[in-house]
C-alpha cells in the first residue's frame, strides 16, 4: 500500500500516528518483527502484535506511567527476572517507540496472517506503509478454515473451508475462494505476503464456490489442475457433504468454472470406494510416469496425472501391503515375504489397523510402515493432517504434519524427509509448537520454494478448537498463519534410512 493510500486511510479514520505509544516486537535472530506476540498488563489487559510486529497502544490510564507487561508468543521467549516473569516495565508515553527484542524457539519463522481482520491494523494505525491491499478488511472475511491452493492458468487459487464474517455468527460453509499473482508475475514475495483477490457475492462477502446437492456444508480436498487431450487445464477437487457431528454422507468430484467463478459437480462417488482423491494433491513422477499423490499425510494414494485417470476411482493405486479386493488379507509370497507397493483395487493401510495387525502377531514390528519418532527422544510420533513435496535442494521428500496428541492435541508441526514418496518416514523434528492452542491441517506451498528449495513456506489453521482452551486469540482465532522453514538449519539433520 502506499503512503499516499495510508494517509488517505488514517484521515479517514480519524487517527492520528502520535496519539499511539508504538511497540515493536522483534525477532532476536532475524530483526523481523513478530506476529501474535502478547502484551498484558497487571491487570488482564492484552495487546497482540499484527503482521508487522506493531502494538499502537491507546490505553489513556496508562499514559505517563511505568507499566509492566508480561510478553508470550507460541514458540517464543522472552527472558526471565529474578523472579522468574517474562515481561517488562515500559514508560507508556503517547508518540513514543520501544522495542523489544524476543527469542525464537521454533526452528519456523512465523511471518504473517494471510487470512481475517486487521491484520496490519495497528501498522495502519501507526501510519506505516503495509505490503498488502486490504490490510483491514477483505471480502468481509473474519476466519477461515483449512486452506487448499493450486497453481492454474497461471494464478495461484485458494480455497478455504468454514469462514466467518462480521455481520452474523453463521457465515459460509460452501468453500469460499480466491486468486492471487505469483511473485514473478507482479504478486507478493512470499516472504512478504499474499494479496488475495477474493470471489465475492452481491454484499461483497466472500462467495460459497462449491454448492453441491444436499443438506450440511460442502468441503473440499484432493485439488488438482489436470490436462485434458488438447493440453487445457481443469481445476478439480474432491468434496464431501457433512452432517453433524462432522459425518460425511455423500462425496463425489467437482471442475471449477472459470465463468461462474465456482464448482460445477462433475460425479458423485460411491460412498464404499477403498481409494479417492483427498488431502493434499501433489505432483509425483515415477519410472516415466506423471501422478498426482494425495497426501494425508502420509501419501498413500496416487493416480495418473490426467483428467480421465484423475475422475475414474477404478485407476486409483493405494500403497499398501493387503491383497487387491475388498477384503483385508495381507498380501505375502511364497515364502511369506510381505509385499507391499502400489496396488489398485486395495484396501488403505491405516495406523489403528497397523496396531491391531502388530498386536496380533500377523504383521512384524520390522513390516510396519508407521514407525514416525522423534528424532531426539525416540518417542513415537501420532501423524495426523499435512502435506509431501519434493524438495530439490535436500534432494529429498518433505513432509510437514501436524501430530496428534502431542504436548497440544493439534497445535505441533514436524518436518519430516524420505528417500522415497513411499519413504520410510522414519523420524522428525518438531518445528512449530503452540502451547493449548491448535495449528492444523499445514499446506506446504512449493511453488513459493526459494533459492532451490532451501527455503519452504507453509501455513496451517490457528484456532483454539479442540485445543481445550476457552481464550481466544482477538483477530488471529480461526485463521491461516503463514510460517517460513530454512531447510539448512543444523537442527534439521536426521539420520540417514536404512
Amino acid at each position: 500500500m502506499t503512503s499516499a493510500a495510508m494517509l488517505l486511510m488514517l484521515l479517514l479514520s480519524g487517527s492520528d500516528p502520535a496519539d499511539f505509544f508504538r511497540i515493536e516486537v522483534r525477532d532476536e535472530q532475524t530483526g523481523r518483527g513478530v506476529p501474535l506476540v502478547e502484551l498484558e498488563t497487571v491487570n488482564n489487559v492484552r495487546s497482540i502484535t499484527d503482521s508487522a510486529g506493531l502494538i499502537a497502544m491507546d490505553e489513556p490510564s496508562l499514559n505517563g506511567r511505568e507499566i509492566y507487561f508480561h510478553v508470550r508468543s507460541h514458540g517464543y521467549e522472552f527472558p526471565k527476572d529474578g523472579f522468574g516473569f517474562r515481561g517488562r516495565r515500559l514508560k507508556v508515553e503517547p508518540g513514543q517507540r520501544v522495542e523489544l527484542k524476543i527469542k525464537r524457539i521454533n526452528i519456523a519463522e512465523r511471518l504473517y496472517r494471510v487470512t481475517g481482520a486487521d491484520i496490519y491494523r495497528d501498522s495502519v494505525l501507526l501510519g506505516e506503509p503495509v505490503p498488502i491491499r486490504q490490510p483491514l478488511l477483505n471480502a468481509q472475511v473474519y476466519g477461515s478454515d483449512s486452506v487448499m491452493s493450486a497453481l492454474y492458468r497461471g494464478r495461484l487459487y485458494w480455497f478455504w473451508g468454514d469462514t466467518n464474517r462480521p455481520s452474523y455468527p453463521l457465515g459460509n460453509f460452501h468453500t469460499p475462494g480466491a486468486t492471487s499473482r505469483l511473485p514473478s508475475e507482479g504478486g507478493l514475495k512470499p516472504g512478504v505476503g499474499v494479496d488475495l483477490e477474493y470471489f465475492t457475492d452481491e454484499t461483497g462477502f466472500a462467495k460459497g464456490t462449491c454448492r453441491m446437492p444436499g443438506d450440511g456444508p460442502t468441503w473440499i480436498d484432493g485439488l488438482a489442475v489436470l490436462k485434458d487431450a488438447t493440453g487445457r487445464e481443469h481445476l478439480l477437487a474432491h468434496y464431501v457433504k457433512v452432517k453433524p457431528p462432522l459425518s460425511v454422507y455423500a462425496h463425489g468430484l467437482a471442475e471449477f468454472d472459470d465463468e461462474k467463478l465456482e464448482f460445477r459437480q462433475r460425479l458423485e462417488l460411491p460412498m464404499e470406494a477403498p481409494l479417492q482423491p483427498g488431502g493434499q494433491a501433489f505432483s509425483l513422477r515415477d519410472d516415466g510416469t506423471d501422478y498426482i499423490a494425495f497426501a494425508t499425510a502420509y501419501p498413500l494414494v496416487r493416480v495418473r496425472a490426467t483428467l480421465e485417470d484423475y475422475c475414474d476411482l477404478s485407476r486409483y493405486e493405494g500403497w499398501s501391503y493387503y491383497k487387491p479386493g475388498a477384503g483385508g488379507e495381507l498380501d505375502r509370497d511364497s515364502s511369506g515375504k510381505l509385499i507391499t507397493g502400489w496396488k489398485r483395487n486395495v484396501k488403505p493401510i491405516k495406523p489403528d489397523e497397523e496396531k491391531r495387525l502388530l498386536a496380533s502377531g500377523q504383521l512384524r514390528p520390522d513390516e510396519a510402515f508407521f514407525r514416525m519418532s522423534d528424532v531426539e527422544s525416540g518417542k513415537a510420533v501420532s501423524v495426523h493432517a499435512g502435506s509431501v513435496q519434493w524438495n530439490e535442494y535436500r534432494r529429498r521428500w518433505g513432509m510437514i504434519f501436524c501430530q496428534h496428541y502431542g504436548t497440544s492435541l493439534l497445535g505441533e508441526t514436524w518436518y519430516s524427509e524420505a528417500p522415497e514418496v513411499s519413504g520410510p518416514w522414519l523420524t522428525c523434528r518438531k518445528i512449530v509448537t503452540h502451547e493449548k492452542y491448535s495449528f492444523y491441517n499445514p499446506r506446504h506451498h512449493a511453488v513459493f520454494d526459494e533459492e532451490g528449495g532451501r527455503i519452504i513456506y507453509f501455513e496451517g489453521t490457528y484456532t483454539h478448537t479442540f485445543s481445550g482452551n476457552p481464550v481466544q486469540t482477538p483477530r488471529y482465532d480461526y485463521n491461516q498463519i503463514m510460517y517460513r522453514l530454512d531447510l539448512s538449519d543444523p537442527r534439521l539433520a536426521f539420520p540417514a534410512a536404512p
